[in-house]
């Protein structure tokens, strides 16, 4: 499986912006899917993931309310639409795929996620 993210960019504070991640592969479908970021200096933390039906979400607690996770799977795509833009949200956001979730688990671990997308810097200026 091969993971392209795409959508980072500069902001303003207050504004938004959405991530795409695009998938290689037939097995997209059957991936539990996430996007973690990190931001400099920082360990690289979980945001948001999906379930592979896309039935149960998840999200960390400083982003509930103002990011979706969603996910197309006749696209192989998988989005993040973030709202509400604030200054701690800037980090480059890597989508990653765990292939071996059990039935309606996200992990927020990211020893979790077999693959990896390059990463797409988010930018947030106040």
């Amino acid at each position: 499986v091969q993971l392209q993210a795409s959508g980072g960019g500069l902001v303003q504070a207050g504004g938004s912006l959405r991530l795409s991640c695009a998938a290689s592969g037939s097995t997209f479908s059957t991936l539990t899917m996430a996007w973690l970021r990190q931001a400099p200096g920082k360990e690289r933390e979980f945001v948001a993931g999906i379930t592979w039906s896309g039935s149960s979400t998840h999200y960390t607690d400083s982003v509930k309310g103002r990011f979706t996770i969603s996910r197309d799977n006749a696209k192989n795509t998988v989005f993040l639409q973030m709202n509400s833009l604030k200054d701690e949200d800037t980090a480059v956001y890597h989508c990653a795929a765990d292939p071996d979730a059990g039935f309606g688990v996200v992990s927020w671990s990211q020893r979790s996620y077999d693959y990896w997308g390059q990463g797409t810097q988010v930018t947030v200026s106040s």
